[in-house]
């Protein structure tokens, strides 16, 4: 055996080894969060907005040809949830000043899994449109109750669970997509997924209504979608673009793999499925990766990685590529929100509260109005045109990473810490 086969042994040994270590890691702090009932019952609460999103972006091809809409006109109809959303900013202090957090823990999951039982069945064009805005009203103040209470449990707890938390809204995805391959393989439609999924996730939440409703308090998010100071402009925008290339994918990987790719509908959720499964991968283990990398370098490298993925998608007419080039977005983007908040709360002369608030409004734009965008690119020129939009976008924040002062401190503060 030659010195360059031993030498390819060697690489090749040290990758296994290492991927062992990681999964390893992986495990372990998966099961410390399980142990932990009051985090891993949010993560839960979490879970169920990607659980049905899975179902809901494998389906939404069929929804598309049914409704007779074009790219244009289904971009256009998505900026329906964004609108939900924001005006879910304006009525979220409103409404969590009268009613306490843990009734709408329960209340809040089981009125969005129902909307989405209307958005897989949907028959005509204006009730597809009231049910988008509905969502996005919902999963808002489903998203701010939730992650108010993960604040308090933090503190309760003196443990950090927020990324686990968000891990498990990944993890969710990836199921959600496994199941929904696996039904449409055994040719169960997508009403029957649905509603199977549905009343698995209804009957979770009251059987756990116990510890949601322990949450006697009332919250004042004091929401509102603020422009970002100038000094953490670049961290929004960084944030920006990450979620708009989350929210593409959640829009249009199942068009993609359909339309352009020609797939099966078993096979047209496995690039959002993949996508899901690595950012849970990436989160689950970025407690390990952040101290010893270094936050600046990780959203560097997380956006080139996630560019990277999107040109493999663009690049190759092959199904098998634009599932790996899915997946490695996915990857990419894992640990980049979760370092973003960390050092948006620890800019100098900003109070924690404004900083994190103008980098999540800069992700709330992105995630909602990206997908429209793409759309209105693909109806003039190409799906892959939209995507390569979003790839150029990834280049220009992995630049901006570059020259950004703020991600270059805090580098031994994990974001998952439990023991």
């Amino acid at each position: 055996m030659s010195r360059y086969d031993n030498t390819v042994l060697f690489l090749n040994a040290s990758c296994i080894l290492q991927s062992g270590i990681i999964a390893i890691d992986m495990i372990k702090n998966f099961i410390a969060f399980i142990k932990h009932k009051p985090g891993f019952t949010m993560g839960f609460l979490l879970s169920v907005s990607s659980l049905l999103l899975g179902i809901w972006a494998a389906s939404l091809p069929a929804i598309k040809q049914r409704l007779g809409l074009s790219n244009q006109t289904l971009g256009f109809s998505l900026l329906l949830s964004p609108v939900g959303a924001l005006t879910g900013v304006v009525l979220s202090s409103w409404l969590f000043s009268r009613i306490k957090v843990g009734k709408w823990l329960l209340a809040g999951p089981i009125l969005q899994s129902l909307l989405f039982i209307e958005m897989v069945t949907v028959q005509y064009r204006i009730l597809f449109w009231l049910v988008l805005f509905a969502t996005g009203v919902i999963g808002f103040f489903n998203g701010v109750s939730i992650n108010a209470v993960i604040d308090t449990i933090e503190k309760k707890y003196q443990r950090r669970i927020m990324s686990s938390c968000h891990g498990m809204y990944s993890l969710g995805g990836g199921i959600s997509i496994g199941l929904a391959s696996i039904f449409y393989s055994l040719h169960i439609n997508a009403t029957i997924q649905i509603l199977v999924m549905v009343v698995a996730i209804i009957f979770i939440l009251i059987s756990m209504r116990r510890h949601l409703l322990v949450y006697q308090q009332y919250i004042h998010s004091g929401s509102s979608l603020s422009a970002p100071p100038l000094s953490i402009l670049g961290l929004a925008f960084i944030c920006f673009v990450s979620f708009m290339g989350e929210g593409s994918i959640a829009d249009w990987s199942a068009i993609y793999m359909k339309e352009s790719l020609h797939s099966t509908v078993a096979m047209a959720g496995l690039g959002y499925g993949g996508f899901s499964v690595l950012m849970a991968i990436g989160r689950f283990n970025g407690d390990a990766l952040i101290p010893k990398i270094g936050p600046k370098k990780i959203v560097i490298a997380g956006t080139l990685i996630a560019a990277t993925g999107f040109l493999v998608v663009i690049a190759f007419n092959f199904k098998p590529t634009a599932i790996a080039g899915f997946s490695l977005v996915g990857l990419g983007y894992a640990c980049v929100v979760p370092i973003l908040f960390s050092a948006a709360a620890n800019v100098p002369g900003i109070s924690p509260a404004i900083g994190l608030s103008s980098v999540a409004s800069g992700g709330l734009i992105g995630f909602l109005f990206g997908p429209s965008v793409i759309g209105m690119i693909a109806d003039k020129i190409s799906l892959s045109a939209g995507l390569s939009f979003v790839l150029v976008l990834n280049l220009i924040a992995s630049f901006v990473a570059t020259r950004n002062k703020f991600l270059a401190t805090d580098t031994n503060a994990p974001f998952v810490e439990l023991q």
